[in-house]
């Protein structure tokens, strides 16, 4: 929205060269259209709003919780119904950030095949009343009719961390970079060469059809063992 682009804008030059008064009288400076705007938005989003800039001046929009403003906004507009007789039910949002999943790339075929095959590995498990496992597939090289689908149990995941003085979690382990698995040792068997040169492998963007649709990524091939 520009109004509200206006409004940021405006914000930026505020915090760049003025103080910002706890009286609120900073706001004078603002356009009447832009106060306004800012009077409308819930407290917490003005607050956001005025959070500390990146080091380039801009807002830091993955800190901004829009998602809460509109379940504010509906709220609002909802009570607003009830008291005019007009609304009688219950509303209760439950919001959720999808800030990155919004701004990442499209996923591959291999990337939807992958998740199909969990989502109904899944199901299956359910379906049979096997609990406690997360569904996993297998020999992923080879042709989608050649996966391998099953469950592995939830607590060969996990271990026990040591928090605070004497607390004590369960957790599952986190997934750190394997220095000893075969990526890393395909990195440091071309350390010297790749010091001098560049040896990129782009296969360029996302292919949905034709030859490259269905690769999948030299990483996972070298994870595989199908790569030298």
């Amino acid at each position: 929205m520009e109004e509200v682009q206006q409004l940021i804008s405006e914000l930026n030059e505020i915090l760049a060269h003025d103080v910002v008064d706890e009286a609120g009288m900073w706001k004078r400076k603002l356009r009447n259209q832009s106060q306004q705007l800012f009077e409308f938005l819930p407290q917490a989003i003005q607050e956001q709003l005025m959070l500390e800039r990146d080091p380039h001046g801009n807002v830091q929009v993955a800190k901004i919780e829009t998602e809460k403003m509109l379940i504010q906004m509906v709220e609002t507009e909802l009570e607003k119904r009830r008291g005019e007789g007009l609304f009688n039910g219950q509303f209760k949002g439950q919001s959720h950030f999808f800030g990155y999943e919004g701004r990442c790339g499209l996923p591959t075929n291999f990337d939807a095949n992958y998740c199909y095959a969990l989502g109904f590995a899944a199901g299956a498990l359910l379906h049979s009343g096997k609990t406690g496992l997360i569904s996993s597939v297998g020999n992923l090289d080879a042709p989608i009719e050649e996966w391998t689908v099953g469950g592995t149990a939830l607590t060969s995941l996990m271990d026990v961390e040591r928090r605070h003085a004497s607390q004590y979690t369960n957790q599952i382990l986190y997934a750190n970079f394997e220095i000893s698995g075969a990526p890393f040792k395909k990195f440091a068997s071309m350390r010297d060469d790749l010091a001098l040169n560049n040896r990129y492998v782009s296969p360029g963007p996302i292919q949905f059809v034709g030859p490259a649709a269905n690769d999948i990524s030299h990483t996972l091939m070298l994870e595989l063992g199908a790569q030298a």
